[in-house]
């Protein structure tokens, strides 16, 4: 299923009472995979509470990936914690626990970075074109190279090809606009604030046809 990306951290604010019907009943009759799926939603939609409550469920039955979705849920609290989860999900098969464990590797607030083999584990799970997984691990590999650091040079050739890749199997633009807003706010361990890569970011974006993108762009441009 494709989400709001990453390690999402941008949920779809929504308060329909259809969030997941189609998948309740099975959801409720025991399906992990229903159960996955339904948290699933819920996330994308802002609902964390729910979200939690089912992804346990399904990780309890054995969903793999619902282990992944509970350790980027735990990003909010504790790092160290996700990275636990995300080492599980990842050693038993989930591309997103790859993704996820990633994302905790190149963020100082979960212990000592790993960037090689963060910038590995995306890698593989980008080459996955027929997986959604592949849309996020491009995009925050475009991330890592757009942020640079002491670990990682930045570069921003390696960011555009990550970034025009995850765009191409999502919405044009999307990726960029999404670098734009890591970069206006910013995630403590992992990403300072940058006006600027955030305003070039925008800009890409709305060069790519990214509505939201030229917004945001003119948005921040403005202030």
């Amino acid at each position: 299923m494709k989400r709001y990306c990453l390690l999402m951290l941008f949920p779809l604010l929504a308060h329909a009472d259809g969030i997941g019907s189609q998948y309740k009943a099975q959801a409720e009759a025991g399906n992990s995979r229903a159960q996955y799926y339904l948290a699933d939603t819920y996330y994308s939609s802002g609902d964390e509470s729910h979200a939690h409550y089912w992804a346990e469920k399904a990780a309890a039955n054995g969903d793999v990936d619902a282990i992944a979705l509970l350790a980027q849920l735990t990003m909010k609290t504790s790092y160290p914690d996700a990275r636990k989860l995300a080492e599980q999900a990842s050693l038993a098969g989930s591309k997103e626990g790859e993704i996820t464990l990633a994302h905790t590797l190149v963020n100082t607030q979960s212990g000592k970075t790993d960037y090689p083999r963060a910038l590995s584990l995306l890698e593989n799970a980008a080459q996955d074109m027929d997986s959604d997984s592949a849309v996020d691990a491009q995009m925050l590999l475009g991330l890592i190279y757009a942020n640079g650091g002491r670990e990682v040079a930045e570069d921003d050739a390696k960011a555009t090809f990550w970034f025009k890749r995850s765009s191409a199997l999502s919405r044009s633009g999307y990726a960029e606009y999404w670098a734009g807003k890591m970069f206006e706010q910013g995630e403590k361990g992992f990403i300072t604030p940058n006006k600027q890569k955030a305003l070039n970011w925008y800009n890409v974006s709305c060069l790519e046809g990214n509505d939201t993108g030229c917004e945001e762009l003119d948005r921040l441009g403005g202030e």
